[in-house]
């Protein structure tokens, strides 16, 4: 049985056995910065894939959405209100910080959503982006205030595939 490459992606990922991480003993194991343990995860598995569409294949795109990541991660600044069940997070930062936070908020506020019982809804604003979380309980939102922004952001399994699906140059969307 054949299995495509998203879902050979999945037990690639699940498995955390990577192609480039395979060593002998005393050679390094380490591809180096994370950004580029991404990426190289990526190249080995689009590589170890005889149907890969080289046409189609842009690794610069996934290199910049990683580099949105970095800065949202790392340079952006966050405000947060809190309204009986609702969290607002106000996400800026200077003009590149900025795009960087619309492009990842905008595009991770419905698959967060999609992956919870919360309400999500985002929208741009000056310097950003606004966040609006709705929990359903007092329960709910115990955790998402325990998240906070960084950490609301990192739910839902779907990176590995969304940057499979960036690298082979398809909308993740």
């Amino acid at each position: 049985m054949k299995l495509g490459l998203l879902s050979a992606a999945m037990i690639f990922v699940a498995s955390g056995a990577m192609a480039q991480h395979a060593h002998t003993s005393g050679s390094p194991s380490e591809t180096g910065q994370s950004q580029f343990a991404a990426i190289a995860e990526i190249v080995t598995l689009l590589r170890d894939d005889p149907n890969t569409d080289w046409a189609q294949v842009d690794i610069k795109a996934l290199r910049d959405h990683l580099v949105d990541m970095d800065n949202v991660t790392t340079r952006a600044s966050v405000k947060r209100s809190v309204d009986e069940t609702s969290v607002t997070f106000m996400v800026t930062g200077d003009d590149v910080v900025a795009a960087s936070i619309r492009r990842m908020v905008l595009a991770h506020s419905p698959m967060l959503q999609g992956t919870s019982d919360w309400t999500v809804a985002a929208e741009e604003m000056e310097g950003g982006a606004k966040m609006v979380v709705r929990a359903s309980s007092e329960g709910e939102m115990g955790q998402v205030l325990g998240l906070g922004f960084f950490g609301l952001m990192t739910i839902g399994a779907h990176h590995q595939q969304h940057h499979l699906m960036i690298a082979t140059g398809r909308s993740p969307h």
